[in-house]
C-alpha cells in the first residue's frame, strides 16, 4: 500500500524548501500523522511498531518536517545515558525520499545530542548507506547493552536480526 501523494508546492503558510528551520519538536496532535507516516516502513521491517501509547508517552523525543499540513518527515532521539543516545523512528515520505530531507532530521537531531552534552549517537538500521552517507560508521551491537535490553529482546526479528549498528560522534 503506498501512502498518499505529498504536494511539495508552497503554500503561504509552507517554507518555500525543507530546509532545517522546517524541523520542529512533535506535539501530542502529531501523533496520527506520525503513525501514518511510519506505517509503511513498520510493515515493511525498517522500523520497529509504536502504539499511538508509545508515541504519546515519548512525543518530546521526537521531531518532524511538515510541507503544507502533512508531516513529511520525522526522527527520534532516545537517551540511554548522559553520553549516549539513539537515533530512532527515522522516516520519510516516499515521495520526500532522496531530497535531503532525511539528512536535515538527521542533523537536527544529532544537533539536540550536542546540545543536550552527549558524546555519541547511534541506530540500528537496514539502510547503513545512508548513515554512513551522512556521517555515522559501522560499529558493534555490543556497544550499546542498553539498546539491546530496552528493544532487541522484544523484536519479532530477534532470532534473525539484519539491522546493522553505526555510530557518529556528536
Amino acid at each position: 500500500m503506498s501512502a498518499a501523494p505529498i504536494n511539495l508546492a508552497p503554500s503561504p503558510t509552507t517554507p518555500h524548501s525543507l530546509l532545517p528551520g522546517a524541523v520542529r519538536g512533535a506535539v501530542l496532535a502529531d501523533v496520527p500523522q506520525l503513525l501514518a507516516l511510519m506505517a509503511p516502513f513498520v510493515a515493511s521491517g525498517d522500523l520497529l511498531p509504536r502504539s499511538e501509547y508509545d508515541l504519546c508517552r515519548h512525543i518530546k523525543e521526537y521531531l518532524v518536517v511538515e510541507a503544507g499540513e502533512a508531516i513529511v518527515g520525522c526522527g527520534s532521539l532516545k537517551i540511554y545515558s548522559q553520553e549516549l543516545a539513539e537515533l530512532a523512528a527515522l522516516a520519510v515520505h516516499e515521495d520526500c525520499q532522496g531530497t535531503g530531507l532525511g539528512r536535515v532530521v538527521v542533523e537536527a537531531l544529532v544537533a539536540e545530542a550536542r546540545a543536550l552534552g552527549l558524546q555519541k549517537v547511534f541506530a540500528l538500521t537496514r539502510k547503513p548507506v545512508f548513515f554512513l552517507r551522512v556521517g555515522f560508521a559501522e560499529a558493534d551491537k555490543a556497544e550499546f547493552p542498553l539498546k539491546v535490553w530496552a528493544d532487541c529482546a522484544r523484536c519479532p526479528r530477534q532470532a534473525c536480526c539484519d539491522e546493522v549498528a553505526v555510530a557518529r560522534q556528536v
